[in-house]
C-alpha cells in the first residue's frame, strides 16, 4: 500500500448498513448522543470525535448499524446541531445523504421557558414555530415566547 494511500485511510470502520451522522461540531458530539438515547441502544455503535474535517477543522461521526433514524429524532439533532450529514447505508454503500436542518415547526421536543405558559402548567405538548433557521430561534406557539438556541431545553 502506498505512503499516500495509508494517510488518507477512513479513520473510522465501515458499516454495512445504518445511519450515518457526519459533521457533527465536536463541542455537541456527546450532547447529540445523549438525545438519541446511545447508551440504551443495542445495536453497534462507533463514536469519532475531534477527527479531521477539511470543513470544520474538527468534527465529530456517530455510525450506527442496523439504525434507521426517525423524524422525531431528526428534528431533535437539528435543534442541537443543524448541519449535520445524515448518510443512510445499504450494503456498504450511501443511499442518501442529506443536511439535517430545523423544521418550520417542533412538536413536543423542547420546552418553552417561560414559567408562565399553558405547557408547562397544564398535561399539553409543546409546540414552537422556527423563526429562524440560521440562528435557531423558536417561538412559542401559545404565549410566542422567543428563545434562542443557546437557551433551548429539550424534554
Amino acid at each position: 500500500m502506498s505512503e499516500q494511500k495509508k494517510r488518507t485511510e477512513l479513520q473510522v470502520a465501515a458499516i454495512e448498513n445504518g445511519s450515518v451522522l457526519d459533521h457533527i461540531p465536536s463541542e455537541h458530539l456527546f450532547k447529540v448522543a445523549q438525545l438519541l438515547g446511545l447508551e440504551h441502544m443495542d445495536h453497534r455503535i462507533t463514536i469519532g470525535n475531534n477527527l479531521k474535517s477539511s470543513k470544520m477543522g474538527h468534527k465529530g461521526v456517530i455510525k450506527i448499524a442496523d439504525k434507521f433514524f426517525e423524524e422525531d429524532e431528526i428534528n431533535r439533532i437539528a435543534v442541537v446541531a443543524p448541519n449535520v450529514v445524515l448518510n443512510i447505508i445499504r450494503d456498504y454503500e450511501v443511499v442518501e445523504k442529506r443536511r439535517v436542518e430545523l423544521p418550520d415547526e417542533l412538536t413536543d421536543i423542547i420546552r418553552c421557558n417561560n414559567p408562565k405558559c399553558i405547557t408547562n402548567n397544564e398535561p399539553m405538548k409543546s409546540r414552537f414555530y422556527v423563526t429562524d433557521k440560521e440562528c435557531g430561534t423558536v417561538q412559542c406557539r401559545y404565549c410566542e415566547h422567543k428563545i434562542h438556541r443557546d437557551e433551548i431545553v429539550l424534554k
